[in-house]
């Protein structure tokens, strides 16, 4: 018997890194999953984003664990396609339980230099995203009177970040979505939470730009930022983290062990957020 058994999960960004752990962590419990993600690229990102292929992949995995998958190409910053991944779910599957807002992009600059599409970019995927995918599923939750809600924000949602202003803006935003959307959800019986990432070991972190970040040196590798990323945790030993970090947050608070938990921003970040960002004597 897992936990999430007879439940259907629709993930955004599902096609790697976290919105992959994600959809597996949430099958191995009993969910069946409806995946989406882009699987293209953006101009404005300096990284490679996932492919139609990658995509493809998770749906397989999901299927090795014995559980249904519905995974497709779909845009957040277009609510016509989010629409349609709702309506072609509950066509399959009868039935949407937990959405998992989880798509988002990174990237950095000053803000007087940053361009406008830039800004849009991150703005349209990583706020104004979450908020369509929410509308596209609250309709059915309100009618079932059943459902929980998990918006991925971030350690930023709390603190500023150096050239991340766009970024930072849309992380508060998020938050400030999710406790709007658990008060108006409420007297439906559906809850809705956030969890805020900290470092976490995924293709957004793994890239030149972040080495770069993190180490302090213009060719820094990724072993040079392994070792920086030990300064932004508390706990023993930790450097960027496993993405089932926030799947297994997630899984906590869709499961019924949380049935009373609605409107919280749960870090999920090996202490970062007790520090005052820095920490100078990190132990091995």
């Amino acid at each position: 018997m897992g936990r999430l058994d007879g439940k259907v999960a629709l993930i955004t960004g599902a096609a790697r890194g976290q919105g992959r752990a994600h959809a597996l962590t949430l099958a191995r419990e009993g969910a069946d999953i409806i995946g989406v993600d882009i699987a293209a690229d953006l101009d404005s990102v300096p990284y490679g984003l996932a492919t139609g292929e990658e995509l493809a992949a998770t749906a397989a995995q999901v299927e090795e664990l014995d559980r249904r998958a519905l995974f497709l190409r779909a845009d957040v910053r277009r609510q016509d396609q989010l629409d349609d991944a709702v309506a072609r779910g509950l066509s399959e599957f009868g039935r949407i339980d937990i959405l998992c807002a989880n798509a988002g992009i990174y990237s950095q600059a000053n803000f007087w230099e940053m361009s406008d599409q830039t800004w849009q970019d991150m703005i349209d995927v990583n706020l104004t995203g979450i908020w369509r995918t929410a509308k596209a599923v609250a309709p059915h939750m309100i009618e079932n009177r059943r459902g929980v809600m998990v918006l991925t924000s971030s350690v930023n949602g709390f603190r500023p970040g150096y050239q991340l202003s766009h970024y930072v803006a849309a992380k508060h935003g998020v938050i400030g979505l999710m406790r709007n959307f658990a008060v108006e959800l409420a007297p439906y019986d559906v809850r809705c939470n956030a969890v805020c990432p900290g470092a976490i070991d995924t293709v957004m972190i793994n890239n030149p730009p972040i080495y770069e970040r993190f180490s302090g040196n213009p060719d820094g590798t990724r072993e040079e930022a392994i070792e920086s990323v030990r300064h932004f945790h508390l706990l023993h030993g930790r450097s960027m983290l496993p993405p089932e970090t926030v799947s297994n947050g997630i899984l906590w608070l869709v499961s019924d062990e949380a049935e009373h938990v609605t409107g919280v921003a749960l870090p999920l970040d090996a202490g970062h957020m007790a520090l005052d960002g820095y920490n100078p004597a990190p132990t091995k």
